[in-house]
């Protein structure tokens, strides 16, 4: 096969909060990010683009809201030029990361662990009870203390090193990445994906958190998606319906324009932005990159990017931005790269 290059110049700014950030394709859907599904189906690395105007001659290029699939890549290989479309999930919407993952848990899970060489950890007495054990892969490293697990309606995955602690429930399709952790007493409904690193506590229900974030209280978490680097304060909550149960409108920055994201949406938070203690989101909440919310009241339904509290909106100051960011890093044992720097001050200065 030609070498892979995923694009995201036509789709990047459709997905804001979420790809302004990062590249397309190394946003998180189901249990591996975009890209690490397309090379672990592939077995090669791909190439990701957003200007097509310097690819080498027969390269194969592919929108990067793409989410192939086992049985995509197979027609891929045997017919390069009509593969079998009606085999993809696209992400077209923000929104349509929690809305796919149901089916994109299901897919890893497959891949996961049918790897030569793959085979789930066993866990024995009756500290951790499994129901439906054929549909748990639970990689080397992880920790689990008396919990349960639940795949009747879809598979879990426990990544390596991640840690379930005592009292937990969940429900699949979940996915706990690698070194993720679930805190006492959590409540899991599938579809949900916790990216590495991540503290998680709480109730959580159909979400996808990309990884390094923090929602390690009470408080509900359902049919949303946090970026990296994000943190919700004790007792925040978002709604994910209406009361009226209508169709729930989300501003779309790039459309200028509120657009239906079915009956159920609650919070779409950027990466590095952070709300305070017992905060509360309405329905279709969107949160842009290196947000402070906080103050009296119920946040309005779209903060934009480096906004610093809510009432008034004020301007988060680049330099104090920075700074916070790199003591939550240090909590994690990271640290702000030059590259994040320079896409940050991008950002900041188109906000």
């Amino acid at each position: 096969m030609q070498p892979v290059y995923l694009n995201d110049a036509e789709i990047r700014n459709q997905l804001f909060p979420f790809a302004q950030i990062r590249h397309v394709a190394d946003m998180r859907v189901g249990i591996l990010t975009i890209r690490e599904k397309w090379e672990a189906l592939l077995g090669t690395a791909v190439q990701l683009i957003s200007d097509t105007s310097a690819l080498p001659e027969g390269a194969q290029v592919f929108a990067a809201n793409i989410l192939p699939s086992r049985a995509f890549v197979a027609s891929l290989r045997s017919s390069p030029d009509n593969p079998d479309w009606s085999t993809v999930k696209v992400v077209q919407y923000p929104w349509h990361i929690f809305q796919l993952n149901d089916w994109a848990i299901r897919e890893d899970f497959e891949y996961l662990r049918s790897r030569p060489g793959a085979g789930s950890i066993p866990v024995g007495g009756t500290a951790v009870h499994l129901i439906n054990p054929d549909q748990i892969f639970i990689e080397p490293g992880a920790k689990l203390q008396h919990c349960i697990l639940n795949a009747t309606e879809g598979p879990i995955y426990i990544g390596r090193d991640a840690h379930v602690m005592e009292g937990c429930l969940i429900r699949g399709p979940f996915a706990l990445c690698e070194n993720a952790t679930m805190k006492m007493g959590s409540k899991v409904y599938g579809a949900t994906t916790i990216g590495p690193r991540c503290v998680m506590g709480g109730e959580i229900k159909n979400s996808v958190v990309f990884g390094n974030s923090n929602k390690a209280h009470d408080g509900y978490l359902g049919d949303a998606v946090l970026g990296e680097w994000c943190n919700l304060g004790a007792g925040t909550s978002n709604s994910n319906m209406k009361n009226n149960a209508s169709d729930v409108r989300v501003w779309h920055p790039s459309s200028d324009t509120h657009l239906a994201a079915g009956m159920k949406c609650g919070l779409l938070m950027g990466d590095y932005s952070r709300a305070a203690i017992n905060t509360s989101f309405y329905t279709g909440t969107v949160v842009g990159i290196c947000v402070n919310v906080f103050g009296d009241g119920i946040p309005p339904k779209f903060i934009p990017s480096f906004t610093w509290g809510t009432r008034g909106l004020s301007k988060y100051e680049f330099e104090k931005a920075l700074s916070d960011i790199q003591a939550w890093k240090k909590l994690k044992h990271q640290s702000l790269t030059d590259d994040e720097i320079n896409r940050l001050r991008s950002i900041f200065e188109l906000s």
